[in-house]
């Protein structure tokens, strides 16, 4: 029985490795230089979904995975350089493919085809909820889900390349005293806009990098335009009476022998102020 289980966990993986290929190569400039952290980006042409992504490293290397047989809009993105748009459609092999960008002489008008679904800003990263979501996402901790880098256990807490994350705020203010898993399975996804990562995140006024924190990661939620006023949340409770103790008792008796159970977990959040609503309160 054993091995059956192990040979068809073993012919699902493969067959879901072999359906991908990967597409890598360089980033650079006009001089040969390599561009860090360009954002690189395929859409996928038919359902119209980001399908995959990457930011060149200190090199200017990328590497994406797609599917095999396969259309894909292609851009390659970086400040202050013109945009590349391409149409890559994928085969049986993988892929090999440098880009170079040239300076951008246009200050003005400048036309975005598509956000950048990550930004780096010193020790923040910063993702764009929308270009990783499928819409069946519910809380929070779905969305994270679907973020490279990020993991979300079963029980709610966050790793960032490895490392617990150990504050979660909305608009920078901070009203989860410290527990992230009430954040990740109560925030409706459908508030956030974007999720930023603070890498060496310091309790200093509230600064990044003040302080050589290398392991203290914190996430800030910025919301939508519009659903910046909400309460989330849930309430957790129940009453029951003892079996056992139905016969040979009065009315009065059963009811002091009941159990009860009343646990809020509520917030409000507006730009102006905040509300928690932590109970527990039961006989049990």
């Amino acid at each position: 029985m054993n091995k059956i289980i192990y040979t068809f966990v073993l012919l699902l993986t493969t067959n879901l490795t072999f359906s991908q290929i990967k597409m890598e190569g360089l980033v650079k400039d006009s001089l040969n230089n390599p561009l860090e952290l360009a954002n690189v980006i395929l859409i996928n042409k038919e359902t119209s979904a980001l399908e995959s992504f990457a930011i060149s490293n200190a090199n200017g290397e990328y590497k994406l995975s797609l599917q095999k047989n396969t259309s894909y809009n292609l851009q390659v993105s970086y400040i202050g350089m013109e945009s590349i748009s391409r149409q890559i459609d994928s085969k049986e092999n993988d892929i090999n493919k440098d880009f170079t960008l040239s300076q951008s002489n246009v200050l003005d008008a400048v036309e975005l085809t598509y956000e950048m679904p990550v930004k780096i800003s010193g020790d923040t990263l910063i993702y764009n909820a929308d270009s990783f979501n499928t819409g069946t996402e519910r809380k929070l901790e779905d969305v994270l889900k679907n973020l490279p880098g990020v993991e979300v256990n079963d029980d709610g807490q966050i790793e960032v390349e490895g490392k617990v994350v150990g504050k979660v705020m909305v608009e920078g203010k901070d009203f989860f005293d410290g527990d992230t898993k009430i954040a990740t399975k109560n925030i409706p996804s459908n508030a956030i806009d974007k999720v930023q990562i603070l890498k060496n995140y310091s309790e200093v006024g509230q600064l990044s990098g003040v302080q050589n924190n290398q392991d203290n990661i914190a996430i800030n939620i910025k919301l939508k335009k519009g659903k910046d006023k909400f309460w989330f949340g849930n309430v957790t409770a129940g009453v029951s009476a003892i079996e056992g103790l139905l016969n040979n008792t009065s009315d009065k008796e059963v009811d002091n022998q009941s159990l009860y159970l009343f646990q809020p977990k509520l917030f409000y959040y507006s730009p102006k102020y905040t509300v928690n609503v932590i109970g527990d309160l039961n006989n049990i």
